[in-house]
C-alpha cells in the first residue's frame, strides 16, 4: 500500500513495530523518487499512538489519508489457558488501535480538502473460522467502527470506508504451505487462487482517490469471490 500510494504522488508515513522493515520500505520509496517517512511504533501500546500520529503529521505537513492496516493472527481455542492474553493482544492491535489513531488524527484530517479514513478488516469479520474468535471479533468491530464513524463524520466531508480482504499472500499465512493454500483457494474462492497484496493496495488507492468522494460507510470484500460462493 505504501509503495502504491507513493507511486501516485502521495507523501507517505510508513509505520510498524519493526523499525528495520519500515526503514527499508521508506528507502525503497525514496529511491524511486517518492517521499516517505518511516516511524517505528508498537500499536499495542495505546500511549504511543498520539506521538506516532503527531510525528507522521509533522513529517508530512498534515494528514489527508489514514489507512489502518496493522494486523496479526493467532488461532486459539476458547478454553486455552492463553485465550485471554491472545484476546487482549489482537483486540489492542486490530480494534483499539484504529479507533485511537483516528481519535489522534481527526484534528489533522479536518484541515484537509479531501480527508479519507480507510480501515482494513477481513472476511473473517463477515463470517468466521473455528479457533479465530479474537481475530473475528476484532475485524467485526472494525466494520462497526467504520460504519459509525462514516455517519458521525459525513457532515464534515470525511469519508470512512472498509476493505475486507479474503485470502491474501502476506506474512500472516507464511506458515501455511503452498499446497494447503491452493486447496483452500480452489475450494473457497471463485477465482481459485489467493490474492496478491498489490491487488488490495490498488483498491485501497481507489477508495482514497478524488473519484471516491461520494463513497462512505462502504464495507467491500476483496476476496476473489469467497463471500459470494456457496459451493
Amino acid at each position: 500500500m505504501a509503495l502504491t500510494f507513493a507511486r501516485e504522488g502521495a507523501r507517505v508515513a510508513v509505520i510498524d513495530k519493526n523499525g528495520a522493515a519500515v526503514a527499508a520500505v521508506a528507502a525503497e520509496i525514496r529511491e524511486a523518487g517518492g517521499e516517505a517517512q518511516d516511524i517505528c511504533a508498537d500499536l499495542s501500546d495505546r500511549s504511543a499512538i498520539p506521538e506516532m500520529v503527531a510525528a507522521a503529521a509533522a513529517a508530512l505537513g498534515g494528514l489527508d489519508i489514514v489507512v489502518n492496516n496493522a494486523g496479526l493472527a493467532q488461532p486459539v481455542a476458547i478454553d486455552d489457558p492463553s485465550y485471554l492474553q491472545v484476546w487482549d493482544r489482537l483486540i489492542k492491535v486490530m480494534l483499539d488501535a484504529p479507533a485511537m489513531i483516528v481519535h489522534a488524527a481527526i484534528a489533522h484530517l479536518r484541515k484537509s480538502d479531501a480527508p479519507r479514513i480507510l480501515n482494513i478488516a477481513s472476511t473473517e469479520g463477515l463470517g468466521a473460522t473455528a479457533f479465530g474468535s479474537p481475530y473475528s471479533a476484532a475485524k467485526a468491530g472494525v466494520i462497526g467502527l467504520t460504519r459509525s464513524l462514516a455517519v458521525e463524520l459525513g457532515k464534515e466531508g470525511i469519508t470512512v470506508n472498509c476493505i475486507c480482504p479474503g485470502p491474501i499472500d502476506t506474512g500472516i499465512v507464511a506458515d501455511v504451505s503452498m499446497a494447503d493454500r491452493e486447496i483452500f483457494a480452489r475450494r473457497r474462492t471463485a477465482l481459485r487462487r489467493y490474492g496478491r497484496p498489490e491487488e488490495i493496495a490498488e483498491i485501497a488507492l481507489s477508495f482514497c482517490s478524488p473519484a471516491a468522494s461520494y463513497l462512505t460507510g462502504a464495507i467491500v470484500p476483496v476476496d476473489g469471490g469467497l463471500t459470494a460462493r456457496n459451493a
